[in-house]
């Protein structure tokens, strides 16, 4: 077994090694997953403006887009297909310009100037209860500083027209009766800019600009979700983190989407009031 620079095991033997291997059949789905994308445009909520978005992420602290659609298999698998430039086909990925307003909080370079938050602050408890009473367990914990192993060749691509990310880490967290699998993923950044490139373009297209989903480790004795599966897509941000969570039940049941959607709303609450504090300064 392998560890991370933090003393937290990437899984057996790496949690986003599958991703290299679905990228073949994830390009196969494309032209699928452009009709689901265009027939459910309508219904996602597109970001506004990057002056307007960032001046109220960082005056909240937390900046929401949701969303809901097909196309994501179980973990280490990302529904979007792998860039342009790598294969030769499909769409470029946009630049998108991100910069600070001119009525950016004063105080933002202290709030900067604080460690990227690590894995043990962000997710520091393997049993979780969260605001409605409900009980989650975390079966896996993955960090990496190489963020593109762990993110869609689109998401990566968009992420190198700005500085680089500083830290990728995951979590995959079950029901109380181990129905559900929701990966929560927190990717953080030395600048602002950055995080609001990725929460604009993740809300517009949140298949295409994704993280990938953790399967569950051998010893959780859970299956891993079946390829093409639905799922439940959130996001927020906070002053220089996007946390992203990915629902989905294990067996791949399309039903329940309104549970499924709770849990997965009340996971990213949780997490997303961690990483608050911690660049507010609360902890660590």
């Amino acid at each position: 077994m392998t560890f991370g620079d933090q003393g937290f095991p990437y899984g057996p033997p790496d949690p986003y090694a599958p991703l290299a291997a679905e990228q073949e059949r994830i390009e196969q789905d494309r032209i699928e997953q452009e009709r689901i994308r265009r027939r459910r445009r309508s219904r996602r909520l597109a970001a506004a403006g990057t002056g307007a978005v960032l001046a109220a992420a960082v005056a909240a602290g937390v900046v929401m887009a949701a969303d809901r659609t097909s196309g994501v298999g179980g973990g280490g698998r990302a529904a979007a297909p792998p860039a342009a430039a790598a294969t030769g086909s499909g769409p470029a990925v946009p630049s998108v310009d991100a910069s600070l307003p001119s009525d950016a909080p004063s105080a933002l370079p202290s709030l900067l100037a604080r460690p990227v938050i690590r894995p043990e602050q962000a997710f520091p408890a393997k049993n979780v209860r969260v605001g409605d009473g409900s009980r989650y367990t975390r079966v896996d914990l993955a960090t990496t500083t190489d963020c593109a192993r762990g993110m869609s060749a689109e998401l990566a691509e968009l992420i190198e027209q700005g500085e680089p990310c500083s830290r990728l880490t995951a979590a995959l967290f079950t029901d109380a009766d181990r129905r559900s699998q929701i990966t929560v993923s927190v990717l953080s950044f030395a600048r602002v800019e950055d995080a609001t490139r990725v929460f604009m373009m993740a809300s517009m297209d949140p298949v295409t600009y994704q993280v990938v989903s953790l399967d569950p480790p051998p010893e959780a004795g859970m299956p891993a979700v079946p390829p093409g599966s639905a799922g439940v897509f959130r996001r927020v941000m906070t002053v220089r983190s996007v946390v992203f969570a990915n629902g989905q039940w294990g067996d791949g049941s399309e039903n329940g989407e309104a549970e499924l959607t709770a849990q997965t709303e009340e996971l990213l609450r949780h997490v997303n009031e961690t990483v608050v504090d911690h660049e507010d300064g609360g902890n660590g």
